[in-house]
């Protein structure tokens, strides 16, 4: 079951670098978005760091190699 979970955060990192250079994150057309006052592009930074970082602490709580 570990292996399956720590297969899946693999997925879910690599997917978040690939959404990162997506117009999702950097709108298309739009030079100044925002949302309360904020830059857009720095909200979706804000939440991609929190993101990858609960990715990364269930990562090291079911690594193959972490009872070794």
């Amino acid at each position: 079951m570990r292996r399956k979970i720590w297969r899946l955060t693999i997925g879910l990192v690599l997917l978040l670098l690939l959404l990162t250079f997506t117009p999702f994150v950097i709108p298309m057309g739009a030079h100044h978005p925002h949302l309360f006052g904020i830059p857009y592009t720095m909200w979706m930074g804000f939440a991609e760091a929190l993101i990858l970082l609960a990715l990364t602490y269930l990562g090291t709580k079911v690594h193959p190699g972490r009872d070794e």
